[in-house]
């Protein structure tokens, strides 16, 4: 009998040994499962990607934003937009002398003149006809 408690212990460690292999393919079939569904999300993130891209590459060039006009830190430059704030249209340099009390001198006039034409170089102000100055409307 000694051929059958050894086949016996065989046939033992044979079904231990399949139901080990049994299992492992289990933990491997979930494995398998979990890392098909991984699969699919990265899958469809670079599908995602793959579009926005595609999309951002038609969209027209746009430029970029102008930068915006610095005023001078003179405090020459405060009043004169501080007259344009308050005026009802444009102004000649004359007028803007005027407004800021300054004596009607060609040496004051010409300085305004000077800075009024440095704004408008510099898009503060628009130059609607040569020496008649503005703000730009939007």
């Amino acid at each position: 009998m000694n051929g059958g408690q050894t086949l016996a212990a065989l046939l033992a460690r044979l079904e231990e040994r399949q139901a080990q292999i049994a299992a492992q393919a289990e933990a491997a079939r979930a494995k398998i499962a979990e890392l098909t569904a991984l699969l699919g999300e990265l899958v469809r993130a670079a599908e995602h990607l793959t579009i926005t891209r595609k999309t951002l590459l038609e969209l027209p060039d746009e430029p970029p934003p102008a930068p915006s006009p610095v005023l001078p830190d003179h405090p020459a430059y405060q009043q004169i937009m501080a007259v344009f704030a308050q005026a009802d249209g444009p102004l000649r340099a004359r007028e803007v002398c005027e407004a800021m009390d300054l004596p009607i001198l060609p040496k004051h006039t010409e300085g305004i003149r000077s800075k009024l034409k440095r704004l408008a170089d510099r898009g503060i102000l628009a130059e609607t006809e040569p020496g008649l100055f503005t703000q730009p409307r939007p």
